[in-house]
């Protein structure tokens, strides 16, 4: 077992993995921003280091100063959380160069599956379904013409390299295509410092449906079920259960194949998360393959009993799964509800001081966050401020439990969007399990 990790991350998810390296005896490395100085997760770790001013390029995102720490630090390994350098593949290799553990896959495997056209092309040629689309960037807006009206409208404008929504827009004729491509290829590139773009078929109101994965460095490799991640903003996930309300047994037993094929053809070590899109047939289609720890994982070590932070330290140090995929249980349901600092009739953004915070307490109710009251919730960084995730013996229990606990909230000094998560928690669409990708389109007033 490694004796210290650096913890390249901040907020909940920091103090996520904290938590669990406390569990294991291992000692943790924060690092922190010049807006993060009295956060909880400096306050929680055995060493904690300045890397910068507030903006993530000069502290989160600086690789060469992160790997700095970590040198003097005398870490044996980092883990990268998810979102900021999770996913890039610069990062672990610099790790790889210092002899610094990096808790993820290959830098290689990183990259493979963080560009989408590549991605793509590995799933086709092992054959798993893919939603019809190119396999090479788009030259120009003339070209995205041809292409999309090669497939029919409407298509999905993608970026590439992206990810979270951003670059990522659904188009429904010649005129929309020319007005968009040139702002998100600028949004691609801000973000990702990669312009290209790349065009599929849009599967219409579909589920977002997500296979857990998990995958040792002696070639033993299982799926921990589904996700759905359907209900979401602006191509942000909202709201997250397991297991899907959608998928039967038989569908799911199909896409965990497709799943353990894509993990094996890639030599995949760690967990990861297979993304699909399922349509109203339940045709599903892969999407995208995230390369480390999701936001949602605690709705999956809910039905599992399984701490997936634990497993992929495990994995790093070289130990074995030490069980099957006859070993993997699935029991109860749960559902998790990112609460963001922001404006729940405009979406945008309330940065702050949070002056009150009641959370709600009992039996199958967690909370993820790093805030308490008069904490400051920076506009530096993502507004998401805490997660809530509820278990229940089914799926109507857990929907009890999380009406209860998101009316038993009282947060001030900020504005959240809890409003905007009772409307849906109470909705008779969701009640129902009809939980598509337009959901909040269709069913979210945004003024409750």
């Amino acid at each position: 077992m490694f004796k210290k990790i650096l913890i390249a991350n901040r907020g909940e998810i920091a103090v996520r993995i904290m938590r669990t390296c406390m569990s294991l005896g291992v000692q943790t490395v924060g690092i922190y921003s010049e807006a993060d100085k009295d956060s909880p997760h400096v306050a929680m770790a055995n060493e904690a280091y300045l890397i910068g001013g507030p903006r993530v390029n000069e502290s989160y995102l600086n690789i060469e100063k992160i790997v700095e720490v970590a040198k003097t630090a005398g870490v044996d390994a980092i883990h990268p959380g998810y979102g900021l350098l999770s996913e890039n593949a610069s990062f672990a290799k610099r790790c790889q160069e210092e002899g610094i553990t990096f808790i993820g896959p290959s830098p290689e495997v990183i990259a493979k599956m963080g560009s989408k056209i590549e991605s793509r092309k590995v799933m086709e040629e092992i054959g798993v379904p893919v939603v019809p689309g190119i396999t090479h960037p788009l030259s120009d807006v003339e070209e995205a013409v041809q292409v999309a009206e090669s497939f029919g409208y409407p298509v999905m404008l993608k970026a590439s390299a992206g990810g979270g929504g951003i670059g990522m827009q659904l188009v429904h004729d010649e005129e929309e295509l020319r007005k968009v491509f040139a702002g998100n290829q600028k949004r691609a590139t801000d973000f990702f410092g990669d312009g290209a773009m790349y065009i599929e078929k849009a599967i219409v109101n579909p589920r977002h449906i997500e296979i857990q994965v998990l995958a040792d460095q002696h070639g033993n490799a299982v799926y921990l079920w589904e996700r759905e991640c359907s209900i979401q903003r602006r191509n942000q996930k909202v709201v997250e259960e397991a297991p899907s309300p959608f998928v039967d047994d038989e569908l799911r037993r199909r896409m965990g194949e497709a799943a353990m094929k894509a993990v094996h053809a890639l030599h995949y070590t760690s967990a990861g998360t297979i993304e699909f899109l399922v349509d109203e047939n339940k045709n599903f289609y892969f999407l995208e393959m995230n390369t480390r720890l999701q936001v949602e994982h605690p709705v999956t070590e809910e039905i599992t009993g399984m701490d997936l932070v634990e497993q992929m330290v495990r994995i790093a140090c070289g130990e074995s799964l030490g069980f099957t995929q006859e070993d993997v249980k699935r029991e109860g349901h749960a559902i998790e509800v990112r609460i963001y600092a922001e404006d729940p009739k405009t979406f945008f953004p309330s940065p702050g001081t949070i002056t009150k915070l009641v959370l709600p307490q009992g039996e199958g109710i967690r909370h993820e966050l790093a805030v308490s009251e008069r904490s400051v919730v920076s506009p530096f960084y993502d507004p998401m401020i805490a997660k809530c995730i509820v278990k229940g013996r089914d799926r109507k229990e857990a929907i009890e439990k999380l009406q209860e606990a998101l009316a038993a909230y009282e947060v001030e000094g900020i504005k959240t969007n809890i409003p905007m998560l009772r409307e849906v928690a109470a909705h008779p669409a969701f009640l129902n399990g009809d939980t598509t990708t337009q959901f909040v389109t269709q069913h979210v007033t945004g003024k409750k």
